[in-house]
C-alpha cells in the first residue's frame, strides 16, 4: 500500500519525468555557456554574453538543487525505494554547494576586467568538467536505484 513515505509507481515516473526536464534544461543552459565562452573573445560583447550565460546557468544548477534536494526532490524519492544510496547522494549534495560556490566565483571574476580570457575559459572548462562529473554521477545514481539486478532469478 503506497503512503505518504512509499510513493507510488505513477509519482516515481513523475518525479523522474519532473527531473529529466530539469536535467534537458541544465544541459541546455551548460551548452550556451560552453558556445559564449568559444566565441571569438576579440569581440567587445564577448564577457558580457559569458556573463550572462553564466548567470543562467547559475540559475538553472540552483533550480537542479531545488529538483533534487526538495522534500518531494529526486534525492528523497531515491533513498526511500534505496536507503542503500545514502552515502552516494551525501555526496551529490555536497557536490551542489562545492560547484555553486565555484560558479558565483567565477562569476565575480568574470565580471571583473582584470582576469584574462584565457584564465576565464580555464577556470569556465574546470567548472564545466565538474559539472560534466556531477551530471554523470547522478545518472548512474538513478540508474543504480531503479535498474538494479537484485539476482535470484535462474
Amino acid at each position: 500500500m503506497a503512503g505518504p513515505s512509499h510513493p507510488t509507481a505513477a509519482e516515481n515516473a513523475a518525479s523522474l519525468a519532473v527531473a529529466r526536464r530539469h536535467r534537458v534544461a541544465l544541459l541546455h543552459s551548460i551548452q550556451s555557456f560552453e558556445r559564449a565562452l568559444a566565441a571569438p573573445a576579440g569581440d567587445p560583447g564577448w564577457r558580457p554574453r559569458v556573463s550572462t550565460r553564466l548567470h543562467g546557468l547559475r540559475g538553472a544548477f540552483a533550480e537542479h538543487i531545488v529538483v533534487t534536494e526538495g522534500a518531494d526532490g529526486l534525492y528523497a524519492e531515491l533513498l526511500d525505494h534505496a536507503p542503500r544510496l545514502a552515502r552516494s547522494v551525501h555526496v551529490l549534495v555536497r557536490e551542489h554547494a562545492a560547484v555553486a560556490t565555484a560558479m558565483s566565483a567565477l562569476q565575480r571574476r568574470v565580471d571583473q576586467s582584470g582576469p584574462s580570457v584565457e584564465e576565464l575559459r580555464a577556470w569556465s572548462s574546470d567548472l564545466l568538467r565538474e559539472l560534466s562529473r556531477h551530471r554523470q554521477r547522478g545518472a548512474d545514481l538513478v540508474y543504480e536505484a531503479y535498474a538494479t539486478d537484485i539476482g535470484g532469478e535462474t
